[in-house]
């Protein structure tokens, strides 16, 4: 073997995409190193839910997240820009709210235990390809050679810059979350056990959220990064500050908000990319780097997780050849791939207008049926294919007049 070669394959980014394929990997019998930039356990700013359907996903991940904080919600607050809210109660948990910092951590000792290696500090600056090789170098010279790579390295992905896969999400297809965690003993929420999500929050072309944790409160404001360019003339952190006194003066939140705890972020949300592999076939994008999001929930750790697991199958099941690449486009649009270009569609279609926001809303508060369908949805458990098919078959008049408000938006356009 090359000396320079120091396994089978690397992954680059060791968030939750790069955990679960390291530890697929690494339980496959591949010999994996997992590289990051960080230091474990470190920050991460997200929202930090994760859809219940990952429990039955990935059978060992209950497992892993002993000894974190893990806050079973059952309860959605869905707030329309009108002010009219939706309250929605599950039978079982539909999220888990959970902080980054801890959950990663978990993922990662959860690969380490399966038998990849963590090689930490390395924050990648280039990135070469030969016909057999992919080589990542670091920014203090350390240099990495392996057969394949598995990019899990985030909505700035260096390595999708580098090999000319991405060179940067466009605005219209990127979303400013403005986020913080806060310790309840500073910011609490009036109700811990209520999710509540808001659309369309005060005219934005985005969503408010409030995720009650163990010892956390996570609020957040986010839009379109072309939006908040366009309409927004103030720092993310006096809107932030303003956000959160509002909900404090309407009594929802206790508190007040905590500068050091707010780290705004950014959230690709227009879909995957077209082929989540470079020209080569050796350099696989899982997570946000490839895209990996739900553009109407926002919502990524799920996706992370399953493209993560589907890139490493796809590389051990070809048996380290460069039928990985169009094997992993198969697998991850079978699973997902509908699931998320619905949730584009969905997302360009109520927040087109607003009203078609608040008209969700008030419908779901008449009709219990589709409340819970909405639940069942952002839940997973329900397709976009399949809830439409139910609204047919419950209340087809509501149907048709959608079909009819957005055939004749077409053809005025």
């Amino acid at each position: 073997m090359d000396p320079g070669i120091i396994g089978d394959v690397i992954i680059a980014g060791a968030g939750p995409a790069g955990a679960v394929a390291a530890r697929t990997l690494a339980l496959a019998g591949v010999r994996v190193m997992l590289v990051d930039k960080a230091e474990f356990p470190r920050n991460k700013p997200c929202g930090g839910g994760v859809s219940a359907r990952a429990l039955p996903r990935f059978p060992w991940l209950r497992a892993a997240m002993n000894g974190i904080d893990v806050h079973p919600i059952s309860v959605l607050q869905l707030q329309g820009p009108g002010g009219d809210v939706m309250e929605m109660t599950s039978r079982d948990p539909s999220m888990l709210l959970v902080r980054r910092m801890e959950f990663d951590h978990a993922l990662v000792r959860e690969a380490e235990r399966a038998g990849a290696v963590l090689c930490e500090r390395f924050e990648i600056a280039q990135v070469d390809t030969r016909p057999d090789v992919v080589t990542l170098r670091a920014r203090d010279g350390r240099q990495l050679s392996a057969p394949f790579v598995i990019a899990a390295d985030g909505v700035h992905s260096v390595i999708a810059k580098r090999l000319g896969v991405n060179a940067g999400w466009p605005p219209q297809q990127i979303a400013l979350d403005m986020m913080e965690e806060t310790p309840v003993e500073t910011l609490r929420p009036e109700r811990p056990d209520v999710m509540w999500v808001s659309y369309g929050y005060r005219g934005f072309d985005g969503y408010a959220y409030v995720f009650p944790k163990t010892r956390h409160v996570n609020v957040g404001i986010g839009c379109l990064l072309s939006e908040y360019k366009r309409r927004v003339g103030e720092h993310p952190y006096d809107l932030q500050s303003r956000f959160v006194g509002e909900l404090v003066a309407d009594g929802a939140l206790h508190g007040h908000s905590d500068r050091q705890s707010f780290t705004p972020f950014l959230i690709p949300v227009g879909g995957p990319l077209r082929r989540a592999h470079d020209r080569s076939g050796r350099v696989l994008f899982a997570g946000d780097a490839g895209g990996f999001v739900n553009a109407f929930t926002a919502e990524g750790i799920y996706y992370a997780m399953i493209s993560g697991e589907l890139a490493a199958r796809a590389i051990h099941t070809s048996g380290l050849s460069i039928r990985a690449a169009r094997a992993y486009d198969r697998l991850w649009r079978a699973e997902i791939g509908a699931e998320l270009r619905d949730a584009v569609l969905i997302q360009r279609f109520l927040f087109a207008e607003h009203t078609r926001i608040d008209r969700v809303v008030r419908a779901g508060r008449r009709l219990p049926w589709l409340s819970a369908l909405i639940v069942d949805y952002a839940a997973g458990r329900v397709s976009y294919r399949d809830a439409r098919r139910r609204v047919l078959t419950a209340s087809p008049k509501t149907a048709a007049r959608l079909v009819w408000q957005m055939v004749s938006r077409r053809v005025a356009g």
